[in-house]
């Protein structure tokens, strides 16, 4: 019985991990999370390591990455002096969270760069065709567009 839940265990990992790598994660940490997920306790870095068939270090660095993502939380236990980790549990919330303020950050930090082009482009006047000034304002307007709909999802969460 053990053998199948295992394998189950395994395909809803490989299953679920793949969603969660639209999110922008590695392939690795998607597997971390989702192994963290379905556990009733938290895990030390050489539980994760031994169900994920990953060195301690490969599971040190992911952890770190969802850490910062908020994706997961360390832990304290008494009398236990190994680092515990689980998975935060509001996953749509929290992923959406996370996904829509990269999206605001990326969105914003390229418009703010081709504004600059934009601004050089000003200031050498007649040198660039109306066509290349149109199709950079059309640019520009749609990262505006982008960070503007991000921001109202945030608004919303």
């Amino acid at each position: 019985m053990r053998g199948s839940t295992e394998q189950i265990t395994n395909k809803i990992i490989m299953e679920f991990a793949k969603t969660i790598e639209m999110f922008g994660l590695t392939p690795v940490e998607a597997r971390l999370f989702v192994y963290l997920y379905l556990q009733e306790t938290p895990q030390t870095l050489d539980d994760m390591g031994e169900a994920l068939g990953k060195s301690k270090t490969s599971m040190s660095t992911s952890i770190r990455s969802l850490s910062d993502a908020n994706l997961v939380t360390r832990v304290w236990r008494k009398g236990v002096r190994k680092d515990l980790y689980e998975a935060n549990n509001q996953l749509f919330k929290t992923f959406m969270n996370n996904y829509v303020n990269r999206w605001i950050e990326a969105s914003s930090h390229q418009k703010d760069s081709l504004e600059t082009i934009q601004r050089e482009l000003d200031q050498k006047n007649g040198e660039n065709t109306s066509e290349i000034v149109n199709n950079l304002n059309d640019i520009i307007d749609f990262h505006k567009q982008v960070e503007t709909s991000f921001r109202h999802l945030a608004d919303e969460s």
